[in-house]
């Protein structure tokens, strides 16, 4: 077996249903009475957002990410809008845990990430959202997140890395990762995906620390401020120590 045959084998394994008729969706529908309890009108839409919208999901980590819309007239603050959420999800029985910009929680087998957020106008894509951890607000637009991932044509890549993560245990925002990827590989033509692999984790390990990533949806929105200095530092010393692997199982699993 090719090491690129190894690294497919495992993606196929962790193969999420993102079709329409996917399990995965009826949790918005689960979640919706109290979603209007919590918002009533001022609930534009929920919208699948994040891996499972960008196609870099794995079956072993988050199963689905999902972005709540509220109206721009809303007159709480980022900071209540947040809060309240939380308390809502857990006086309807759910285990909720805060999270930066999302509220984290099982609804039955799945995993969820709710992502409160506010337009900025009616009818506007670009929404106020609060970032739990630096206790402050961000302009972002979900949908040009989505677009960037997949326009970079890197999600099998973005898979693998996050896949690396999750074994590892290490604190690496999701997001934070996908543009870390898209770094990496910008402007590589490697035709081996094991190689393109590896490129990435060089890059991690050379190169992360010092790298500025920034949202494309807000250039004030600095995505690599989201993690401390010792932080970044355990992620480069973890692909330091994952370079020195003699074969692919040891990279991921």
């Amino acid at each position: 077996m090719t090491a690129d045959q190894y690294l497919y084998g495992i993606l196929a394994r962790e193969t999420v249903d993102a079709s329409a008729s996917s399990p995965l969706r009826q949790v918005a529908v689960t979640l919706m009475p109290r979603l209007r309890v919590w918002a009533g009108d001022l609930l534009v839409g929920v919208h699948p957002s994040g891996s499972f919208a960008k196609g870099t999901a794995n079956a072993s980590g988050t199963d689905i990410d999902l972005f709540l819309s509220l109206r721009s007239d809303t007159t709480a603050t980022l900071k209540d809008i947040y809060d309240t959420l939380f308390n809502q999800l857990q006086q309807s029985g759910y285990a909720p845990r805060k999270q930066n910009v999302s509220i984290g929680l099982k609804v039955g087998s799945f995993k969820v990430d709710l992502v409160p957020g506010k337009q900025q106008q009616a009818n506007s894509n670009d929404h106020s959202l609060w970032r739990n951890r630096a206790q402050t607000w961000t302009k972002t637009n979900i949908g040009t997140h989505i677009a960037a991932v997949q326009r970079s044509g890197r999600q099998n890549e973005i898979r693998v890395i996050k896949l690396w993560r999750n074994q590892r245990g290490l604190d690496f925002p999701s997001f934070y990762l996908e543009l870390s990827v898209i770094a990496a590989l910008s402007g590589n033509t490697q035709p081996g995906f094991s190689d393109r692999v590896w490129t990435a984790l060089t890059y991690l390990s050379n190169c992360f620390e010092n790298a500025r990533a920034v949202d494309p949806a807000n250039t004030n929105n600095i995505i690599s401020d989201d993690l401390s200095e010792s932080g970044k530092t355990a992620i480069a010393r973890a692909a330091s120590e994952t370079l020195k692997a003699k074969t692919w199982g040891e990279v991921v699993k």
